[in-house]
Order: structure tokens, then C-alpha cells, then sequence
């Protein structure tokens, strides 16, 4: 399969487009400011600097670049984006601080005045946001939402609480200028027909953020909504038209795009095992000659470069606008039992020495595998449920009792979702 992005006579322009990229982040990313292996080593000093150099970036059209300019991004092509990606990953540059799925759904659904509103401040790097979907009572049943939003002349008034939301702020219980997501505006109406989809600011009366002390670590929290107040033009779409809202938001969540072009950047968890095995000394010999280790290793590889090869499919089949079928839930739905099947290989092939976190002298790579141990428990459950992943991918393939196209998106045209 050949899904290359930069046909030969653009590889000359996009390795020069690389080393622009890589000389100005090691010109412009403080040391002490990089991303740390623990991910819990975060302050108010590394988000506010962070804060001002994604507007930077978004400043050259880095921080979104297949966004189109008139909204914040860098109508730069998918190779571009790739490629920013990778170093960015290289150099340990923070990623954007916005969950980056909301502004997809907006795109889709939103009034032109919502996306000025909206999404342009976010791709500029002015605003940030989470997406708040997880309900306590519900899990993965989206569509069992109890948060309510009830019309109140002008306003929306909204109650309710979530729980597992991801993202980063200012501090452990401090959080994004925005979030958005669904609440019931409706209880008598039925499944799917019953929700809007709401742009929620945070620093309003009534909004309450909490952290969550997971073993994953502390990116997680509790969201409390209690009679909060938003202006009617918070609402995206109408108010019975929050699930396909959502399914926009969801469609690229499970697959959708690929993965967002970050399967374009390298398995970092697979680099460490090799050279592991290949450097580490057991009775005289390196621990790649044992044969099971060797298989085991081998069997890794392989699942990587299949989950790659699957993502970057999506990714193609996004970047130049054609719909996806099952492409997108067949990679998302993939990506997580094999992150799973590959941590139980690490930890099998490097024993015990893969428990050994950041601050022992003797962990390998850093203490990146012990992390890697723990954010793999959350892989069965993160961004949906492996069973609603073969729901997605069955009804996409045509082997359900129900079937369904995907939703629509950015680049397969908004026009299709009015």
C-alpha cells in the first residue's frame, strides 16, 4: 500500500520546509521548558510559556496547519502537517493545549459568526478548550446523556457532571477557557434527538473543576456544572441536533483522521524495546539472541508498522477529502488492543526493570516505560470503549444489524451536514 503524501518532486520543497521547522524550535524552545517524561511535571510557569509560544506557532501556521488561513490555521497540505508533528515530537515541544476535535465539529456545524467566535481564537492559540463527554453513570453510552440544558429566555441554564476529562491547565484543578459537548435539552424526546451541543465557558459562575489522582496521572478531572449560564450563541447547530453535532466530533475521536497525522511520528515505545533488547547483556549475550525475546520483539515491530500502516490509510484517505468507510474504526479500534498487546511484550521482554519510574538511576530510557505501563490500562476505555470501537467498525463494514456512513467532516464538506 502507497499512501505517500509529497510525490517526489515536493521532497526536496518538504525537506526544506523540515529544517526551517527544526532550526526554529531548538532556536525558540527553552531547555528547562520542554516536555518531561513525567507527565505530571507540569507548573503555571511551563503553561504560560507554552501558552505564548503556540501562539507563536499558530502566528506561522504551525499550531493548525490544514486549518484554513481565514480561521486561524496554516492552509498548509497534510505533508506539512506531518512533518511538524514529527519534529515537534523530536525537539519534546508541548503539543497544542486545545483538545483539537471540537473545532472540527464547529467547522462542520457552526455559523459563520460561531466559527469567528469560536474556532478562530482557538487556532490562534487565544483560547483553549477540553471536550467534556463522559457522564459518571454512562461511560462510553453517550447517547444516555442526563446533563441537562433547559432555555430560560435568552440563556441556557446547565446542571450536570462529568468525569474522566482530559487536559491540561494552569494547575491540576484549573481549566481551559472553554468546554464543549452535549447536554439533554429535551426529555421527552428519544435517543439522538434529544441533545445540543454547547460551547461552555469555564471562568463563569457555576463551573467547578476538580482533579482526578489517577494512576495514569493527573491529566484527568471532574467537571461540576451547577445552574451555569450561557448566551444563546453558545449553542452549535440547533437544540435537538446535538448528536449529530457530536458525531463529527466523535468521528474523528475514533479514527476518523487518522489519528490526526500523529501516526506519522515514531513509535517511541517500540525504539526503546529495540534497543533494549539489542544493548542489554544477559549471562555474556545480548537478551535479543534468546529466541523468545527475539520473537516477541519481532511480533512488536510488526503490530507497530500494521497500526501505522492502518493509520496512515485514514490519514490519506482524510487529507484529500474522500469518505472514509470502515477505514477510520478499523485503524482507531486497532491502534488500542495493539498498544495493549504491546505493552504486556515490553513488559514480558524487560522484566522488571520496565517498573522502574523516572527518578531510579537504573530505569531504561528514562522511566518511559514504566509510563507507558500505566497509560496502557486507560487504552481498553480512551476515547470509547473497545466494544463501542467494534460496534463502529461492524456497522461501518455492513456485518450489523444496523449500518451507517460516517459523519461529516472538515474535509469531506460541511455543506453535506445542512
Amino acid at each position: 500500500m502507497d499512501f505517500e503524501m509529497t510525490p517526489a518532486a515536493e521532497e526536496k520543497e518538504m525537506d526544506l520546509f523540515r529544517q526551517e521547522v527544526r532550526s526554529w524550535l531548538t532556536e525558540n524552545i527553552a531547555e528547562e521548558m520542554k516536555e518531561s517524561r513525567d507527565p505530571d511535571d507540569w507548573s503555571v510557569e511551563k503553561y504560560q510559556y507554552w501558552r505564548g509560544k503556540h501562539k507563536e506557532l499558530a502566528q506561522k501556521g504551525w499550531l493548525n496547519p490544514t486549518y484554513p488561513k481565514e480561521y486561524g490555521g496554516g492552509g498548509l497540505t497534510g505533508a506539512h502537517a506531518a512533518v511538524i508533528v514529527q519534529e515537534m515530537r523530536t525537539a519534546r515541544a508541548v503539543g497544542d493545549l486545545s483538545n483539537r476535535r471540537p473545532p472540527e465539529a464547529m467547522m462542520v456545524w457552526g455559523s459563520e459568526e460561531q466559527k469567528q467566535k469560536f474556532v478562530a481564537p482557538l487556532l490562534r492559540g487565544e483560547i483553549t478548550c477540553w471536550q467534556k463527554l463522559t457522564e459518571p453513570h454512562s461511560g462510553s453510552d453517550l447517547a444516555s446523556y442526563k446533563s441537562t440544558a433547559v432555555r430560560d429566555g435568552d440563556e441556557w441554564v446547565l446542571n450536570g457532571s462529568n468525569v474522566f476529562i482530559s487536559g491540561r491547565g494552569p494547575s491540576p484543578n484549573e481549566g481551559p477557557d472553554y468546554l464543549f459537548g452535549p447536554m439533554m435539552t429535551d426529555k421527552n424526546a428519544p435517543r439522538h434527538r434529544n441533545l445540543g451541543y454547547f460551547a461552555i465557558p469555564v471562568h463563569v459562575p457555576g463551573v467547578e473543576i476538580r482533579a482526578m489522582d489517577l494512576l495514569m496521572g493527573r491529566d484527568s478531572h471532574f467537571v461540576f456544572l451547577n445552574d451555569v449560564r450561557v448566551p444563546g450563541d453558545h449553542l452549535i447547530g440547533g437544540d435537538h441536533q446535538g448528536w449529530q453535532v457530536l458525531s463529527t466530533q466523535l468521528e474523528q475521536e475514533h479514527g476518523g483522521d487518522g489519528g490526526g497525522n500523529a501516526a506519522l511520528a515514531p513509535d517511541q515505545s517500540l525504539e526503546n524495546l529495540l534497543s533494549y533488547v539489542r544493548t542489554s547483556r544477559v549471562n555474556g549475550n545480548s537478551l535479543g539472541k534468546d529466541p523468545l525475546v527475539a520473537q516477541s520483539a519481532a511480533a512488536t515491530y510488526i503490530d507497530s508498522h500494521i497500526d501505522k500502516l492502518f493509520s496512515l490509510r485514514a490519514y490519506w484517505i482524510h487529507e484529500i477529502g474522500a469518505e472514509l468507510r470502515h477505514e477510520g474504526g478499523l485503524s482507531h479500534l486497532y491502534n488500542k488492543e495493539f498498544g495493549i498487546r504491546n505493552a504486556n511484550r515490553v513488559r514480558d521482554d524487560m522484566g522488571a526493570y520496565c517498573l522502574l519510574g523516572i527518578h531510579e538511576p537504573l530505569a531504561p530510557h528514562e522511566g518511559h516505560q514504566e509510563m507507558r505501563l500505566r497509560s496502557s490500562i486507560a487504552l481498553s476505555h480512551l476515547a470509547g470503549s473497545l466494544n463501542i470501537g467494534k460496534v463502529v467498525l461492524a456497522r461501518r463494514m455492513g456485518i450489523s444489524r444496523t449500518q451507517e456512513r460516517a459523519a461529516p467532516m472538515r474535509t469531506t464538506g460541511a455543506k453535506a451536514a445542512h
